[in-house]
């Protein structure tokens, strides 16, 4: 499963520059960077530490779960939309 995309639009949902994110997470920018262009391998920790910061555990669960990444993509990219209709 590419994690990548499903990161980005973790953070992008919840607002945050990669700056902001790698702030609150307390690693690089370029950490934040890699992590999301798939070029750093994700663990669990950075993983669950990265839905608390963007609020988004449902992904996280989604992920552990075996749903696929374009699925959960889609989820989290119709929520932004559904939002900003609000």
């Amino acid at each position: 499963m590419e994690y990548g995309a499903i990161l980005k639009a973790c953070r992008v949902r919840s607002k945050l520059t990669q700056s902001q994110l790698a702030e609150k997470l307390h690693i690089a920018r370029s950490c934040v960077s890699k992590l999301e262009s798939g070029k750093k391998l994700l663990d669990v920790p950075t993983l669950v530490k990265w839905a608390e910061a963007t609020s988004s555990r449902e992904v996280v669960v989604a992920c552990l779960y075996g749903l696929d990444g374009l699925s959960i993509i889609q989820n989290v990219l119709g929520m932004m939309f559904t939002f900003w209709l609000l």
